[in-house]
């Protein structure tokens, strides 16, 4: 147990301190302007162009824009599963999470800096890349602190099911839904919701069509908790109506 309190704070203690030292030499993003416009080209997008290019890969990036309204519930609750699922409780960072990782990391004796919440992958996806160093955590634990503060929960959640990366230049719920699935992200089925929220830890890798053995895995095992928290009436797939938090209460949900 003492042990593992103290990994607990050497991992809040790494995050923080790390990220005062830096905010002394690098500016932060005006994040105030994201509350009412929506960004454009993200620097993972970008970074995946550089990646395209030296490759010699034709790929383009594919995105459209729709606000969280236009995004089917299924969707948005299998992914809040699958990535985050004290998102509406926590600050930002989930603690436990990044124990648990860290954990895991030392005794594979590798770094992988898991455990990341919606608003860390969002702050990597908008100003960071993929590339995994210390200064690269620190700011992004910076910019997610930030974010927390500045956009509020429902915010961040849009934002992020728009440029979340779902497959070689697939960026955002709509295009993903288009291209997997022919239709509107609104119109997804509770199973072509869980499929999609499945690949996220690797998008690249996985395809939310098709027979792959752990997207089957992981989409069941999403299917199965939003059946049991009463999101979902399997025999007709029906989403029950639920009050989602206001800005005021988001940090109080249980």
């Amino acid at each position: 147990m003492a042990r593992r309190y103290r990994l607990r704070w050497f991992a809040v203690f790494l995050f923080f301190a790390t990220a005062g030292a830096v905010l002394y030499v690098l500016s932060t993003p005006n994040l105030t302007r994201l509350k009412r416009e929506n960004p454009g080209k993200t620097a993972f997008m970008k970074y995946r162009e550089e990646e395209w290019k030296k490759k010699g890969r034709k790929y383009r990036i594919q995105q459209k824009w729709v606000p969280l309204s236009k995004i089917s519930p299924y969707l948005v609750k299998a992914v809040l599963i699958a990535e985050d699922d004290k998102f509406w409780t926590h600050r930002g960072f989930d603690y436990e999470a990044i124990q648990k990782a860290l954990e895991k990391d030392l005794r594979a004796k590798r770094l992988k800096w898991g455990g990341s919440t919606i608003t860390q992958q969002l702050a990597r996806n908008l100003y960071l890349s993929p590339e995994k160093s210390l200064i690269r955590k620190a700011l992004e634990a910076w910019i997610t602190w930030r974010m927390e503060q500045v956009l509020g929960k429902t915010r961040i959640l849009e934002l992020y099911l728009n440029v979340v990366e779902f497959g070689e230049g697939i960026f955002g719920a709509e295009a993903a839904a288009q291209h997997y699935f022919g239709k509107p992200s609104i119109a997804l089925s509770p199973e072509e919701a869980t499929r999609l929220a499945s690949i996220l830890p690797n998008p690249r890798k996985y395809k939310p069509t098709g027979n792959q053995p752990y997207v089957t895995s992981r989409a069941n095992q999403i299917y199965e908790i939003m059946v049991k928290r009463g999101i979902v009436v399997p025999r007709h797939e029906e989403v029950l109506e639920e009050i989602h938090p206001t800005e005021g209460e988001e940090a109080s949900a249980p």
